[in-house]
């Protein structure tokens, strides 16, 4: 939603902590339902975010993330997804080094056109020099996976990563200011209970570069989204996945819209619309609605792919559809995310991410 897909966290925990996953309805859910306790801080509403601190990590926070996701094309108008994200949980709030530090990291990465995707993910245990992230200058990485900076934030950054013959070299940069979701950056996750997060993100980023393909390389040049968020308990025992959508309006503005599922009860739905000139409109979750239209099975999975996003308050009225709909990622914990294109009140492109189906 990235907001990023904590599907994978679990993941972590299984494979790198030696922990049995939990028998529960949804892996999706299973570290974000988990109480805070004395261990790691607590996300609250009277917590200023400060820049450039903030971009980098929160280890007395229990997960978080850093997601990019970019709609790039040719010179010759071959279209091209790519998603980069790097997540961090931590087992405990101690400050150790080496092999005994609590914090452990995952990569993913995908790239796709019209033919095909090829994804990676590597995972990394914290404090031996594999994975991290520093903010004097920026860069966070894990392995030759890396995104670094000659500043103290991500931008202007440049995004490095290669695998099994797939491969990127990309220049991001941002055309707009920080959007701050929610209240100032504290994101309400429930409508009743105190479950939250903190949550900014960079709608109007401008990538270029050289990405690797199925033995292609290919020069590139588009638009892309970075998220930023992170937690000790974001979700409800009650809530099972979510459904989550950034999108480019020709209009210029950025509008991002989610809705976190639940198994019996109304999904509670959060977003924004912003402006490269720093305007940013927050809507409730009154305001959204977001409304399946069909369904495909994709790898054995009943996943809506198409769907229409309603924002009265906005005079927004679009069509969603998937640009391609064999985007269903066989990571530990799988879930689907690809291009989409907007069409109807105003048109544009984006992405979408399915959770806990």
């Amino acid at each position: 939603m990235s907001f990023k897909s904590f599907l994978c966290v679990m993941c972590l925990s299984v494979l790198l902590v030696g922990c049995e996953q939990p028998d529960i309805a949804s892996p999706t859910v299973s570290v974000l339902t988990e109480a805070p306790t004395d261990d790691f801080e607590k996300v609250t509403p009277d917590r200023t975010l400060h820049f450039p601190v903030d971009h980098g990590e929160h280890p007395k926070f229990k997960t978080e993330w850093w997601y990019l996701t970019a709609n790039l094309e040719t010179d010759q108008g071959e279209r091209y997804g790519v998603q980069w994200t790097q997540f961090r949980i931590a087992t405990g709030s101690e400050d150790i080094k080496g092999w005994g530090t609590p914090q452990i990291y995952m990569a993913h990465v995908v790239i796709s056109d019209s033919n095909g995707m090829q994804h990676a993910e590597r995972f990394s245990r914290g404090g031996i020099g594999q994975a991290g992230v520093q903010t004097s200058p920026y860069r966070i990485w894990l392995d030759n996976w890396s995104w670094q900076s000659t500043s103290e934030g991500p931008f202007p950054g440049q995004l490095s990563f290669e695998d099994n013959g797939m491969a990127g070299e990309l220049t991001v940069l941002n055309k707009g200011e920080i959007v701050l979701h929610g209240d100032a950056g504290y994101s309400k996750k429930h409508p009743a209970e105190d479950r939250a997060s903190y949550y900014y993100s960079a709608p109007f980023l401008q990538l270029q570069g050289k990405l690797t393909l199925n033995g292609k390389t290919v020069n590139v040049q588009g638009e892309g989204w970075y998220d930023r968020e992170w937690s000790s308990s974001m979700l409800s025992t009650e809530q099972q996945g979510w459904d989550w959508f950034s999108i480019h309006l020709d209009d210029g503005s950025a509008l991002m819209a989610a809705q976190i599922r639940s198994d019996d009860k109304k999904a509670y739905s959060f977003g924004s619309r912003s402006w490269p000139d720093g305007r940013v409109t927050t809507l409730s979750s009154d305001e959204i609605y977001l409304t399946p239209i069909s369904y495909s099975t994709i790898d054995g999975k009943v996943l809506p792919l198409k769907w229409r996003i309603d924002i009265p308050s906005q005079d927004i009225k679009l069509s969603i559809g998937a640009e391609r709909k064999q985007q269903w990622l066989p990571f530990s914990f799988p879930y689907w995310e690809g291009q989409i294109i907007a069409k109807g009140s105003h048109n544009g492109r984006g992405f979408m991410e399915l959770t806990g189906y």
